[in-house]
């Protein structure tokens, strides 16, 4: 069992990306232990909802939200993160 676990806490991913983006990103590194969700369509709705999409590059910020059981966002943290160019 591991920390999460232990906490009764589920980790899981969010992007704005497809699933076969994000499916085949899992893969390149590896495999990744925790579900991967895809707030494709509509374009960021869920996301935009938390307040963690970003309207002027249509992605998500990156962040770390805590939310309970009953849906109430708990924590959110914004992190700077930048990706090289391919």
């Amino acid at each position: 069992m591991n920390a999460f676990e232990e906490k009764n806490t589920q980790l899981l991913g969010l992007s704005i990306d497809t699933r076969p983006a994000l499916s085949n990103w899992a893969n390149s590194l590896g495999g990744i232990r925790h579900p991967l969700l895809s707030d494709f369509w509509p374009h960021g709705k869920v996301l935009d909802s938390l307040g963690i999409l970003n309207h002027e590059s249509g992605n998500a910020r990156r962040a770390l939200l805590i939310i309970d059981p009953e849906g109430i966002v708990r924590h959110v943290e914004l992190h700077q993160g930048t990706l090289p160019n391919p």
